[in-house]
């Protein structure tokens, strides 16, 4: 945090700016929806608010009807209400929807990405700021629990993720390319340059490990299920997650 009570970015010489993606179809949910369910009587949207409440700038990726819930929020004033092209597109889609909510009047320098369905997610984002603060010369950082990279737990330099994006689409003549190496250890970089292969312009159908394989990313030991999402009822009990409101809107 900075003197004002928001986040610094990396080196404390600049704001960092958020996107929560909160735009997904909850299948394995029976399409409830993750916004609206409920941890500690708190929906899960407000939850990842709170997250990002020290961010200067805050992109809420999802449907029209979350616009009630974000205007209750204390963080209101800074938050845009953005949807990925097409709905329903991915989580790739939901990132560069975000960016560009977040591009006027100026692009951000660094950017929180966080999924709605991490009940503590809070507790993830110090740990973030810290690591790419040791190591300035990374492309960002993520969550790592159990072996499994947490990416929609990170921070990340928004030019990277723009010039990613950027590359989704192949030129004339180019076919996907092949699949990432093998990763590094918690706490060590990952390389550059990976080619993406499939995507359009917009990332619709990318999957988010293949438009981030190629960034220079500290990989940070999550320290007490900070990352822990809700992908199942059986994740929702497990994390003391209940129902909310019903869904306005389907697929």
């Amino acid at each position: 945090m900075n003197a004002t009570g928001g986040y610094a970015g990396p080196g404390g010489t600049s704001p960092l700016d958020a996107i929560v993606l909160a735009g997904g179809r909850a299948s394995r949910l029976d399409g409830t929806a993750k916004p609206a369910l409920l941890s500690g009587g708190v929906p899960l949207l407000h939850l990842a608010l709170d997250a990002a409440a020290g961010a200067h700038r805050i992109a809420v990726v999802g449907p029209d009807d979350l616009a009630a819930a974000l205007t209750a929020h204390p963080a209101a004033g800074k938050t845009v209400l953005t949807r990925e092209d097409p709905p329903f597109g991915g989580p790739v889609a939901g990132i560069a929807a975000g960016l560009a909510a977040l591009g006027e009047p100026a692009p951000p320098t660094w950017v929180l990405v966080l999924a709605v369905d991490v009940p503590r997610i809070a507790g993830a984002v110090p740990h973030l700021i810290h690591a790419v603060s040791e190591e300035p010369g990374a492309d960002g950082a993520l969550l790592v629990a159990r072996g499994r990279a947490q990416w929609l737990v990170g921070l990340y330099r928004a030019d990277a993720l723009r010039g990613r994006l950027a590359a989704l689409e192949p030129g004339p003549g180019h076919g996907p390319g092949p699949g990432p190496g093998p990763g590094p250890g918690p706490g060590e970089p990952r390389g550059r340059g990976e080619p993406l292969g499939r995507g359009g312009p917009s990332g619709r159908g990318a999957s988010v490990r293949r438009l981030l394989s190629g960034l220079r990313l500290l990989e940070v030991p999550d320290p007490g299920s900070l990352s822990a999402d809700v992908d199942t009822w059986d994740d929702a009990e497990r994390l003391g997650v209940r129902p909310g409101a019903p869904p306005k809107e389907r697929p």
